[in-house]
This record gives C-alpha cells, sequence and structure tokens, in this order.
C-alpha cells in the first residue's frame, strides 16, 4: 500500500496466520488472561504493551480469539480504559516532541512539514472517533494545551 504523504511504497509486514478458535497449546483460561489485562493496566501498560506482555511472557497468541473480545473492551468493562485512544495519544505525544524540538531549533523545515503533517492525522482521527462516539464532540485538540491532555 502506498504511503499517505509520500509518494512510494511502505514497508513489508508480516501477517497473523488465519484463525477462528484459540490455538490448543494456550494454555490460560479467560478469568485468569481477565485479571493478568487488570493488573498490567493498573501499573500503567497501554493496551499494545499489555497484548505484547501477554504474548511474550504468558504464552497467549490473541486475546480476542481466547475472550471473543479485545483488551481494550475488557478494561472499558472494568471502567479502566484510557479517555482518549491510544493511536491519537501516539500522535499527540509525537506532535509535542515535535515541537518541542521546533522550538529549539527555528529553521528545521523538513521537522516543521513533519508537525504539519501530524496535525493533520491528530484532526483526522479526532473526526472519525468523534464521528464513532468514542470522543465528545465538544473535545477539541489544541497545540498549546496537548501535553496537559496527555499527561498521566
Amino acid at each position: 500500500m502506498a504511503r499517505m504523504y509520500a509518494r512510494r511504497k511502505g514497508k513489508a509486514g508480516s501477517t497473523r496466520p488465519y484463525r477462528t478458535s484459540a490455538p490448543e497449546w494456550s494454555l490460560r483460561d479467560k478469568e485468569e488472561i481477565k485479571e493478568i489485562i487488570l493488573n498490567l493496566a493498573s501499573k500503567g501498560f497501554s493496551t499494545s504493551e499489555i497484548g505484547m506482555i501477554l504474548r511474550d511472557s504468558y504464552g497467549v497468541p490473541s486475546t480476542k480469539l481466547i475472550l471473543n473480545k479485545k483488551i481494550t473492551k475488557v478494561l472499558k468493562e472494568e471502567n479502566k480504559a484510557p479517555n482518549i485512544p491510544e493511536d491519537l495519544e501516539n500522535l499527540i505525544k509525537k506532535a509535542i516532541r515535535l515541537k518541542k524540538h521546533l522550538d529549539a531549533n527555528k529553521k528545521d523545515l523538513h521537522n516543521r512539514r513533519a508537525l504539519q503533517l501530524t496535525e493533520s492525522k491528530i484532526r483526522r482521527l479526532m473526526k472519525y472517533y468523534k464521528r464513532e462516539k468514542v470522543l465528545p464532540e465538544t473535545w477539541v485538540y489544541d497545540r498549546e494545551k496537548a501535553e496537559m491532555m496527555v499527561s498521566k
């Protein structure tokens, strides 16, 4: 697939094998996995970090195959889900880093463009999440207040 802003193709990536049920070598039961997810979330790990820890340390290939729901859904049921979706939060953190860099290096035109592209992605995601009712309609991204939004 082509990149959004650059006129070149993206890097190839591996694909997960197609499965409809959990593999037989997965030994964890549903309640144990839920408990691990909630424990890791209380320690401050994001949903993608929780998924990698489950895969690498606990031998859980996919929580969706075992629990029939994603990690975010498990956290929402327990009212431990983050206020801002993880992908939007990561883009906001990237924009903050770029802004700090541009404050120190005012003539860096390449990263000025990178900041414009990043904020464009933030606005596009924000529009999607408002449409899907994940974010409230009054939620607004502001470059000056962005650091307070993502700080915990």
